[in-house]
């Protein structure tokens, strides 16, 4: 009798903490702070073809090397990394972030804010960049 109290302890335990992770995380979302673009840069076009599969596929890379410790795999915002920053990465397949022009998401990949580091100095090729707004695209559901 003694070892089921203790497993139904137990798992009531953890899903008071499954529960509290999750509550925490779409709270963190909620509050996540409007993030401003300039209007000309709200309208800039890609000098790239975004739909091209070899601009997909060298975002995928990108991705994979400056992006995916912080907004995880699937772009959900549950990267390794993601648990130490103060705010939420974000997730990536969500309306409000597939609403974003192409130009407000390549903005906010060059200039970065808070926590996410500018990234055009660590990857200065503006195709380069172009290609991440290309697979984050990708994450649409």
């Amino acid at each position: 009798m003694k070892t089921t109290q203790k497993i139904a302890t137990l798992l009531v335990t953890a899903l008071i903490a499954v529960v509290f992770l999750l509550g925490n995380a779409a709270q963190a979302q909620a509050k996540a702070k409007a993030w401003p673009v300039p209007d000309k840069d709200k309208t800039m076009k890609a000098t790239v073809k975004l739909a091209d599969a070899s601009v997909i596929a060298s975002g995928k890379e990108l991705y994979a090397k400056h992006c995916k410790s912080c907004h995880g795999s699937k772009g959900a915002g549950d990267g390794p990394k993601a648990a130490t920053l103060k705010t939420f990465p974000g997730d990536f397949a969500t309306a409000a972030f597939q609403g974003s022009t192409d130009g407000e998401l390549f903005y906010r990949v060059s200039k970065g804010r808070d926590e996410m580091p500018t990234y055009e100095k660590k990857v200065p090729d503006a195709g380069d960049r172009w290609a991440l707004v290309a697979y984050v695209r990708s994450f649409k559901k």
